[in-house]
């Protein structure tokens, strides 16, 4: 088990990160007979099996790891990439701004190598994902992706444009990854529940401005568009900070939600 299981206690087959320093950090699997490589030596993965997360385990020179339980962050810092994916810090302000929650239904669009459909399908399990994507070879690096992560069972991935249409009813979220989020926009009207929430995420405010028009166009409501920075601090005693790089400019969020049309 991976992220779907919450037990204390590292069993063969559970994923750890093994935390050297706060730059240096390993997601790999517990596994018998196996030997993790780094430059600090290797760690013998069959010693893990039995440790409660947080431990402490030594390579054999003799450098100190620590086998941490990996969270959702780590996951989408660490899968395996075939393109861009949105940055964690995009990613929060999404899930909870859309308020997920177990059980509900969403759509996805721009599948790509499956790291924010790890995210969704972590906060809306049981529910499902419904997971959109025109390349199948992308579509098959997510899904390994979300097997490592444990999430396979929540995602349906679906090999189709969505500009074309959605074929799911009555949905709670749209989530949209994707070039030309402003083409999806009718089907997502009709797709949504009311109240739901439309998201897309683009990086020029081109892609923005064209996707708000259309929305306005079908009468959604509380749009809004944000950009997040996240500048970490570096701390020392005495000389406190901001580190020297940061994750500045990464992409325009956009949201909405659908309101439902007079009574007759």
């Amino acid at each position: 088990m991976a992220l779907s299981g919450q037990e204390d206690v590292i069993s063969e087959g559970s994923y750890v990160l093994l935390y050297l320093d706060g730059k240096r950090k390993y997601l790999t699997k517990v596994e018998k007979e196996r030997v993790f490589h780094t430059h600090k030596g290797y760690v013998v993965m069959d010693s893990l099996i039995g440790l409660k997360y947080g431990s402490r385990v030594k390579s054999n020179i003799g450098a100190d790891f620590v086998a941490l339980r990996p969270t959702p962050w780590d996951y989408v810092l660490k899968v395996a990439r075939r393109t861009q994916i949105i940055y964690p810090k995009d990613m929060a302000l999404m899930i909870f701004k859309l308020g997920l929650r177990p059980g509900m239904r969403i759509v996805e669009a721009g599948t790509g190598s499956g790291a924010l459909t790890c995210a969704l399908a972590f906060f809306v399990r049981p529910g499902v994902v419904y997971s959109y994507d025109i390349d199948p070879q992308f579509q098959e690096v997510a899904r390994k992706n979300l097997e490592r992560a444990g999430l396979l069972d929540y995602v349906v991935l679906k090999t189709k444009d969505i500009t074309e249409g959605i074929d799911e009813e009555d949905i709670d979220a749209v989530v949209l990854d994707m070039a030309t989020p402003w083409l999806v926009v009718p089907h997502a009207h009709k797709a949504l529940k009311g109240a739901g929430h439309f998201v897309s995420f683009s990086p020029t405010v081109n892609q923005v401005e064209k996707t708000v028009l259309e929305l306005r166009r079908y009468g959604f409501i509380d749009i809004k568009v944000y950009e997040l920075l996240l500048r970490e601090m570096k701390v020392e005693e005495g000389a406190v900070r901001p580190e020297t790089l940061m994750i500045g400019h990464t992409g325009y969020i956009t949201f909405a939600r659908k309101a439902l049309k007079h009574q007759a």
